[in-house]
């Protein structure tokens, strides 16, 4: 399968970037059918945001693991997750389906905040079901076909290691183990800040990898690491003290958050070189991200806008390495957007698996392969929507009719396609518009420069909202205190 891949990405260098796109089609699904299915490996880090890595230029974290990772395949510069925290997040991966399919918005199910600072009507810790306008779950339907579900039907055996955070079905895994040493799905957000888990799981990844070398497999491998409450092992904290106290940096980073992205740092490695001393690196993909963007109060973003839970950049731009030896190019970068809803037609591609069936379960991501063999895609739309309101330290949004910063998000849509990206603001009726590519901390809203622009993205938006059925917060909250500008306790 490697060399027919090699001579596929050959030909088509040769002949000119997609002209030949149906041929490429039927020439890759000619290949994938005759054959070795190759192994998948997904590392998934927990907040670890795009600024963290040395790769982007992270002055005071290390990750001399990631970074040969990265150099060794393709970096996708402008890789996002489909939601911008951690269980819709793994929804849209899991699934192949945006947000508003799945309405899995939030891991309490509900916004987080005073609620009579919300505006709209959402569900909120004093309205649990937003007088149901609003729909909320945390758990995936079991019904959905899962990425493990659709790689078992072409024989792959599966494993998830780690968070899973989708709710208490395994969605057809082999085995679900969050520990790393057995325990099942009810050990789910329990294993926050435990200096050990990171290894835990990593030494049964490598063991799996020996075990499987044999047979196609995919492994789930899902770090609690970085996400609060910061702890690590004291021997490697103590490193980044002294590396903090040794001279002036730009900010006061934390040393325990370092010793967490070394933790993930180090179990990239153990892994990578798993499948090197196992003699099936060239016939495996191994992947690593993040699921959403950096907590704005463990980590600096910059020079991106917002954080973690918000759809500025910072909330939902993440690393994205993608290393395969002999069909990704080494050293190769990924301009084009990709989101986290195409991980599912991807693995489907590389596998010869069958997708779920479209009525029943939508495909809302396309294939990569062609960006992994050095191609280009159609120009396409991607999409954010998120119903509700966060709360948070490094607010970016304030409250309504006022100045006061409150809100991580507001209910709003986005929507990005090519350079360009647009923010709906329900609360308001507002937009924003951005140049990304010309504007990375999103500081120029150019709504009024460019309205046609403006218009073009909106209609799109509006069209994917219906689409996908997306629920959109209309009503006015009853909670929602005009006065309570006057009344400091309301902004506790």
């Amino acid at each position: 399968m490697i060399t027919d891949l090699k001579n596929i990405r050959g030909r088509f260098k040769l002949n000119g970037a997609n002209i030949w796109a149906c041929s490429f089609a039927l020439l890759l699904g000619s290949a994938i059918a005759q054959a070795e299915k190759p192994n998948i490996v997904f590392i998934i880090a927990d907040d670890l945001g795009w600024a963290d890595v040395g790769y982007s230029g992270a002055e005071f974290y290390e990750t001399p693991n990631i970074d040969a990772l990265r150099k060794s395949g393709m970096e996708f510069s402008m890789a996002y997750p489909g939601a911008a925290n951690c269980l819709p997040s793994r929804s849209c991966i899991m699934s192949g389906m945006y947000t508003p399919r799945t309405k899995m918005w939030q891991p309490g199910k509900v916004s987080k905040g005073n609620s009579a600072l919300m505006r709209l009507l959402v569900p909120n810790e004093s309205n649990k079901k937003g007088d149901g306008k609003i729909r909320s779950t945390t758990h995936l339907d079991p019904s959905v076909v899962s990425l493990a579900e659709m790689l078992k039907q072409v024989d792959y055996k599966s494993l998830h290691l780690g968070k899973w955070h989708l709710g208490k079905d395994g969605q057809g895994f082999d085995q679900n183990n969050t520990d790393g040493r057995g325990a099942g799905l009810e050990m789910d957000n329990r294993l926050y800040g435990d200096e050990n888990v990171a290894e835990w799981i990593t030494d049964a990844a490598v063991d799996y990898i020996a075990e499987n070398k044999d047979e196609p497999f995919f492994l789930y491998l899902c770090h609690w690491d970085v996400h609060v409450p910061l702890n690590a092992r004291e021997r490697v904290v103590e490193k980044y003290r002294r590396k903090r106290d040794s001279k002036t940096w730009s900010r006061d980073w934390d040393p325990v958050y370092a010793a967490m992205v070394e933790a993930v740092d180090v179990s990239v490695g153990r892994v990578w070189q798993a499948l090197k001393d196992n003699g099936i690196a060239e016939n495996t993909l191994l992947i690593f991200t993040s699921d959403n963007g950096g907590l704005g109060n463990a980590t600096s973003n910059a020079p991106l806008k917002g954080s973690k839970g918000g759809f500025y950049e910072g909330g939902i731009r993440v690393p994205l390495v993608m290393s395969w030896p002999g069909t990704i190019q080494p050293g190769s970068v990924c301009d084009t957007p990709v989101t986290g809803v195409d991980y599912m037609p991807t693995f489907a591609e590389l596998s010869g698996a069958p997708l779920p069936d479209a009525a029943s379960q939508p495909q809302d991501g396309v294939s990569l392969v062609p960006l992994m063999l050095g191609m280009s895609i159609p120009e396409r739309p991607i999409f954010w929507h998120y119903p509700m309101y966060l709360n948070g330290s490094v607010a970016v949004k304030p409250i309504y009719g006022t100045d006061k910063m409150v809100w991580r998000a507001t209910p709003c849509s986005i929507v990005r396609k090519g350079d360009w990206k647009l923010m709906e603001f329900f609360e308001t009726g507002t937009t924003e518009l951005y140049n990304i590519k010309e504007d990375i901390g999103e500081t120029n809203d150019l709504s009024d420069q460019y309205p046609e622009r403006g218009a073009e993205l909106l209609k799109a938006l509006k069209e994917w909202q219906v689409a996908t059925g997306a629920d959109i917060p209309s009503t006015l909250s009853p909670e929602f205190d005009p006065a309570f500008q006057t009344r400091s306790k309301k902004l506790k």
